[in-house]
């Protein structure tokens, strides 16, 4: 599985999510800096009332959710494509005629043809 749609997905839905929890709530916020850092702190007191209160929080839940499965969906597809380049290196080394040389891919003969890639190019 890809991870393209379900990252979207939780992407829009994490956003939507948050803006409804932030633009319905009705609180402040405060922020303390001190030389030492053990005294600085960050107070945010939001309180969200109504429909937004709850669809904000399912929203934001499920695209959590969707992060997840995204980011699994990701390390799954990563693993599929190293093992698809396995099955590749084993059909590039069918093709190559020497153990010892590189495979001369423009020698090779066109479907249907007699002449190669090099004949071709010196036929005019």
């Amino acid at each position: 599985m890809r991870p393209d749609r379900p990252l979207i997905v939780a992407v829009a839905s994490l956003a939507t999510g948050v803006g409804l929890l932030v633009a319905y709530c009705q609180g402040h916020t405060g922020m303390n800096f001190a030389y030492p850092f053990s005294g600085s702190n960050l107070h945010l007191d939001l309180t969200t009332y109504g429909p937004a209160a709850l669809g904000g929080f399912l929203l934001t839940a499920l695209g959590l959710l969707l992060l997840v499965w995204a980011v699994l969906a990701a390390i799954v597809h990563q693993f599929t494509l190293l093992a698809g380049r396995e099955d590749r290196m084993g059909s590039s080394l069918k093709r190559d005629r020497g153990w010892g040389r590189e495979a001369a891919f423009e020698d090779e003969r066109h479907p249907g043809s007699t002449l190669g890639l090099t004949e071709r190019r010196h036929e005019g």
